[in-house]
């Protein structure tokens, strides 16, 4: 078996969520369930079968996350991986209703930050292992970090 690391390619705009799915209409529920989330968000979707003709089909209405969502999905290589690149959204935004599709077995991770993927290759078999988000802590946030958190949340409008 054979460790790799893999560097998901996006722009700072892109959010990237990382899942594992497991039927052939996955494709065409992810479809469904962003824009019914999020009906002016711009995505690309790819979902990399694991039999049968072993396609990577995609989707999506932005031709540029769609390729991104191709590439992506082609480098890390592991079978009913699905990779959604999100603009004009939030993860957050689309999270609950992914969570709801019955082909969704995981979500990996859900990020606007740099992100990389870690997999096994034994064989023709890719399995990923696990995702580094961004990057590790340097301190605890302080008194005044909590109270801009705080504030922040509020000001964005997801607290009141």
């Amino acid at each position: 078996m054979e460790l790799r690391i893999v560097d998901i390619e996006k722009s700072e705009e892109t959010s990237v969520v990382l899942a594992q799915a497991h039927f052939i209409k996955t494709v065409e529920d992810v479809y469904e369930s962003i824009v019914s989330a999020v009906p002016g968000a711009k995505f690309g979707l790819a979902f990399n079968e694991a039999s049968g003709p072993r396609l990577v089909r995609y989707d999506g209405n932005d031709d540029g996350l769609i390729k991104l969502a191709v590439t992506n999905s082609e480098k890390i290589g592991a079978g009913h991986l699905l990779v959604i690149m999100l603009e004009g959204a939030y993860p957050i935004n689309v999270l609950n209703s992914l969570k709801h599709i019955q082909e969704i077995t995981t979500i990996y991770s859900a990020s606007s930050n740099p992100t990389r993927v870690v997999i096994a290759v034994e064989g023709e078999g890719i399995a990923l292992l696990g995702v580094m988000d961004g990057m590790s802590p340097r301190a605890r946030e302080s008194d005044s970090q909590k109270l801009e958190r705080h504030e922040f949340l509020r000001k964005i409008g997801y607290k009141r």
